[in-house]
């Protein structure tokens, strides 16, 4: 585990930024912290190829006082349009090299401490995955939730494009993952709380409102379940549901922080690309909600 003070700093998240179209990619171009002192957690979905991966987090980085990144599903795709062939592990691995040498914080590095307003809290970046045990009603296996997914015609893109090499398959990356992270958690110091930073929720509860319920298949796993009362938790960010909002679980903060496809966002009565502030809190420590539309940019394969 690693110090630093935040100053008078603030502890800002946001994920699913998704370059690749222009409009988010000027979203990101705007992007700027408050103060000299803020740090901000990306988690995930960042984009599809490494150069733009590389882009973005380096203009990120020096704007930031201190940049923490955790990889999406869609960063770990083998996609055609890069020139970055690398499958599996070895992808993560190479991505996790390159923020080093941007000097981003990744779930590889000691995890850092918050002393800025709302602190000390430990800020963990997590890379788990999913296990496919968010089932479908009526489904008693990952493989009859694959088939119900398949009739309805909702099929994450990971199952073309997310490798698991070496592993048998991302049910077994998963649980590999949850095994070393669950870990490292135990041995954190019992007086200090939690931001832990996923790009997938660490519980099933904000997938209750897609709008194609069978897309949680993708969305996470039961053996965090109860993480958040185990590792002190004060909030639990994600993204990746493009649900961008603020929930309660047995009296923990669960922050959805995502930008998510411009078709989602134009939808939206606030400015897009706002970055979520997680400490110190804000005021309206509320769930807001979904409005009409949200969760649309699930429908097919993705």
């Amino acid at each position: 585990m690693e110090s630093r003070a935040g100053g008078a700093g603030r502890l800002l998240a946001v994920s699913d930024l998704h370059i690749g179209y222009p409009e988010n990619r000027a979203l990101v171009e705007r992007m700027h912290p408050e103060t000299d002192d803020d740090w901000l957690l990306v988690a995930g979905d960042v984009a599809e190829t490494v150069a733009d991966i590389r882009w973005a987090l380096e203009l990120l980085a020096s704007r930031f006082s201190r940049v923490v990144w955790v990889p999406g599903n869609h960063e770990l795709w083998t996609h055609p349009r890069d020139t970055v062939t690398l499958r599996g592990v070895a992808r993560y691995e190479h991505l996790v090299a390159l923020c080093r040498e941007l000097g981003v914080t990744t779930p590889e590095d000691p995890y850092p401490v918050w002393d800025g307003p709302g602190g000390p809290v430990v800020v963990a970046p997590l890379f788990l995955l999913y296990d496919y045990s968010f089932l479908p009603p009526g489904c008693a296996t990952k493989e009859e939730g694959l088939a119900y997914a398949r009739r309805t015609g909702v099929v994450c893109s990971d199952e073309y494009l997310l490798h698991p090499d070496p592993h048998p398959g991302r049910d077994a990356w998963c649980r590999a993952r949850v095994a070393e992270t669950e870990r490292r958690l135990a041995a954190l110091p019992e007086d200090l709380p939690t931001v832990l930073v996923n790009h997938w929720p660490l519980d099933r509860h904000p997938t209750e409102v897609l709008w194609y319920p069978e897309f949680a298949l993708w969305c996470g796993t039961r053996l965090t379940a109860d993480w958040h009362r185990r590792f002190r938790v004060a909030t639990m960010v994600y993204g990746h549901l493009h649900i961008p909002r603020t929930t309660w679980h047995e009296g923990v903060r669960f922050e959805e922080v995502s930008v998510g496809y411009p078709r989602e966002w134009r939808r939206r009565p606030q400015p897009p690309g706002r970055l979520r502030r997680i400490l110190p809190m804000e005021v309206e420590a509320v769930d807001r909600g979904t409005a009409p539309g949200f969760g649309g940019g699930r429908g097919g394969v993705r």
